[in-house]
């Protein structure tokens, strides 16, 4: 799963195998997209952000893919997998004649190099966000050129998945960069995908050119794959600038929210020149959430934390904002999900219920400031922090919070935090509270990543200090479990530990993907069952 600063998210980049294509072809075929952030790292190894990974999906390719509409694993830089009888091996059939985008040819080795760089034991090329889903996976071994074989340690329902959709990297590259390289990694990528890396414009915009070279232009399986000549990826921040670019025709692709959806695409342009769409899907769902420090003091305490959540107000903020078509969040996924236990209900507003939480815990206001104040360790302490919000457009939602909390005496500050440098207070955990989301990861899903106490040190997803030894335990044992009724059990429980927890407030689930398009930009259809398609997309004269 990436971090993500918007609130909705809608999944759109997911592609693999083709449906009916295009007819003729724009002759200016560049498809203009609003990415909405600047990625904080080109580098495909140490990213974390949703907004490198979108544009990685384009230039770097795994071994296999996802078919849009089955879910199925199809080949890609392999084109054959076997799984030994055993379940612990995986063999891959490596594609023969692919380069990578500056030329060299694509080995062996790198597919074993990209694998050994993400488990590194010293942690070199930052990749602790993905060690959790690799750790299982013992080793990568070259059988010949032309052919890999990874070994498990032991059975985990998701080993081959992981390996076969693996990031591969080009060893020559990554491997041992001096500083000036290591520097030049973060702004550029090279891969052996559909699309080149062409240019980047601080600030502005990424630009990618159509491969000529890529295997897949003559490939059967990828007909109407990735027919843009180019891709222009702008970093447009404001939803009200991005659709007003698209109005222009200046952008042929924007995600929308509910809000933007209803109230933003009415002008007399919509339905001529541009178009909205509001479809579903069964691509995972991801979601918003304050994430609270549990290294602090305050909230330490799961009374403070549900008293916290209680004070905010979601049924307000789903209809102001949402126009009741978003649902209030029960726990750390989307409910959405077979893995969420369906008896899991929202935490609603009660402010009333709060303040009395926060009172039995001690708080109340002892100098007449209106803020509550309690001693802990024997000091002092105010029920006053700090939210930090990379997303300005987020702010109205928090403002309802703060508002609320200040009448029950909670002081709440928003600070809005460049996404950059949002970043690096989460790498640092130098932060009281922060507002993000997750995007929706994967349909069967492995919460280690972000909920497993182990996934906190070495700059880990789990930021918040998340621990539980029962949720430990049940994550651990849901790995090892291939029988997926028997996991869904385990994971059920595991949702309804951190749920009663509170580690978050889980804010809001999508029921809908909305997303505005040019017209001369032409999908085969509104969404495919497990993502919106957009590398069945063609611009037409």
């Amino acid at each position: 799963m990436r971090l993500i600063s918007l609130m909705l998210i809608l999944a759109v980049v997911v592609g693999c195998n083709s449906k009916d294509g295009a007819a003729s072809k724009r002759a200016d075929s560049i498809f203009k997209y609003n990415l909405g952030q600047q990625p904080t790292t080109m580098n495909p190894l140490s990213s974390t952000d949703a907004y490198s990974s979108r544009v990685q999906a384009y230039v770097i390719e795994s071994l296999a893919e996802r078919d849009d509409d089955t879910y199925d694993w199809k080949p890609a830089l392999s084109t054959k997998f076997e799984i030994a009888p055993n379940g612990l091996e995986y063999t891959f059939t490596l594609r023969e004649g692919v380069k990578w985008h500056d030329g060299k040819p694509f080995t062996a080795e790198d597919v074993k190099f990209s694998f050994d760089a993400i488990m590194d034991k010293d942690n070199k090329y930052k990749t602790a966000h993905l060690k959790s889903y690799f750790e299982n996976i013992e080793s990568c071994e070259i059988v010949s050129p032309n052919v890999v074989k990874f070994k498990a340690k032991s059975k985990y329902f998701g080993n081959f998945d992981v390996v076969a959709g693996m990031d591969i990297v080009p060893r020559h590259l990554y491997e041992n960069p001096s500083k000036d390289q290591e520097k030049k990694l973060n702004k550029t990528l090279v891969g052996t995908g559909p699309y080149i890396f062409d240019k980047f414009t601080k600030g502005k915009s990424i630009i990618l050119k159509k491969n000529s070279n890529w295997w897949g232009n003559s490939a059967p399986s990828q007909k109407g794959m990735h027919q843009f000549e180019a891709i222009l990826m702008r970093f447009i921040k404001d939803g009200t600038i991005a659709i007003q670019r698209m109005e222009r025709e200046d952008l042929d692709f924007i995600a929308l929210n509910a809000e933007e959806y209803v109230k933003k695409t009415s002008s007399k342009n919509w339905g001529e020149k541009v178009f909205k769409v509001k479809t579903q899907n069964q691509a995972p769902k991801g979601y918003g959430f304050i994430g609270w420090n549990m290294k602090s003091d305050i909230f330490k305490s799961r009374d403070v934390r549900l008293a916290l959540y209680k004070l905010i107000n979601r049924p307000l903020m789903i209809k102001k904002f949402d126009f009741d078509m978003n649902l209030p969040a029960t726990g750390p996924w989307y409910q959405q999900s077979v893995y969420a236990d369906p008896n899991v209900k929202p935490v609603m507003y009660d402010p009333k219920s709060a303040l009395d939480i926060l009172r039995k815990d001690g708080w109340k206001d002892t100098d007449g400031d209106r803020i509550l104040d309690k001693k802990i360790n024997g000091k002092k302490v105010k029920l006053s922090f700090t939210i930090l919000e990379p997303n300005k457009e987020f702010i109205k939602y928090l403002t309802i919070f703060k508002e609320d909390a200040k009448k029950a005496g909670v002081d709440v500050n928003i600070k809005q935090v460049e996404w950059n440098t949002f970043i690096k207070k989460l790498d640092e955990r130098s932060f009281d509270a922060v507002r993000l989301a997750w995007s929706g990861g994967s349909v069967d899903i492995d919460p280690k990543q972000i909920w497993h106490s182990a996934s906190y040190a070495n700059q880990g997803s789990n930021f918040i200090g998340y621990e539980n030894k029962k949720v430990d335990k049940l994550i651990d044992q849901a790995r090892e479990t291939l029988d997926k009724q028997a996991r869904i059990k385990k994971l059920q429980e595991v949702y309804r530990e951190i749920a009663n927890d509170v580690p978050y407030a889980f804010l809001f689930n999508s029921q809908y993907a909305f997303y505005g398009h040019t017209k001369h930009t032409k999908r085969p259809k509104d969404t495919f069952k497990y993502s919106v398609g957009l590398n069945h997309w063609w611009i037409e004269k």
